[in-house]
């Protein structure tokens, strides 16, 4: 097993600001609708330009999904998944051959039952190069801002429009990108955007050195577009999970596999910035 000596998601961010693109971020639940499908829809998003990848550990009760990563989740929960299998799912996509840069999105209790150490000692056994926790508040995230720092993994702070004065606090001591938050209430997809998201974009720019990446509700080329002229990335998540939800019935027959994937493939191909 190799341990992954640079971070893959700092050096990829550094490679598309030369080239002067932004980064297309999918974003992914493991495990659904099972872990064999999840490698190889990875394998299709690589191959449709994703620059990053989201890897959403399934959770019980997940206070920042909407209703489709929801749905998601009680799929991926019904075969078994958990913390520990997604980041095995992350380790056998580097052995198949993804370059890609994987970001653990994960809510708090998972790791606090694995343990600070243990958990950070996994993540960098697997090959993770990001965390995002979006249910630890910057006040009580010290520790693992140190233990992050420690292993080299990015821990992605979220940063919503109501942040205000917090913005630099949470900021401030962020590894890997920071995470600006395009709407307010849960994941989802959605036709507008709150009045000011741009302003707001700007705020958080002056107040790291790190890259942005904006998420929440984006779900059209169009959107894409119209962020990655304001940001260094652009996250899809639940446009993308519905994908993968609608395709479930093609991805379950062998003979029309090959077809359900390829859906997959070129929705995300046709977001790229």
């Amino acid at each position: 097993m190799t341990i992954e000596t640079t971070n893959r998601m700092d050096a990829t961010f550094q490679r598309l600001k030369a080239e002067g693109r932004a980064a297309l971020i999918p974003f992914l639940t493991v495990g659904d609708p099972d872990q064999e499908t999840t490698l190889a829809i990875i394998a299709e998003m690589e191959a449709a330009g994703a620059d990053v990848l989201e890897l959403g550990v399934p959770y019980s009760d997940p206070l920042a999904d909407g209703p489709v990563i929801q749905r998601a989740s009680e799929r991926a929960l019904r075969g078994r998944v958990n913390l520990r299998t997604c980041m095995e799912t992350a380790l056998k996509a580097r052995q198949a051959g993804s370059k890609l840069p994987f970001i653990l999105f994960t809510y708090y209790n998972p790791v606090l039952q694995m343990g600070l150490e243990p958990f950070f000692a996994e993540l960098a056994a697997h090959e993770i190069s990001g965390l995002i926790i979006p249910d630890l508040p910057v006040e009580e995230s010290e520790e693992m801002r140190r233990r992050s720092r420690e292993a080299g993994i990015g821990l992605v702070p979220l940063v919503a429009p109501t942040s205000h004065e917090r913005i630099e606090r949470i900021v401030k001591d962020a590894s890997g990108f920071i995470y600006c938050v395009s709407s307010l209430g849960v994941t989802g997809e959605r036709s507008s955007f709150f009045e000011g998201v741009e302003d707001f974009i700007a705020s958080v720019r002056r107040s790291t050195d790190l890259p942005v990446a904006i998420g929440f509700g984006i779900s059209s080329k169009e959107q894409v577009a119209r962020f990655a002229g304001i940001c260094d990335g652009v996250v899809v998540g639940s446009a993308i999970v519905r994908k993968v939800e609608e395709v479930i019935p093609l991805l379950e027959q062998p003979e029309n596999r090959a077809a359900g994937l390829l859906q997959i493939r070129e929705f995300v191909s046709q977001l790229r910035p």
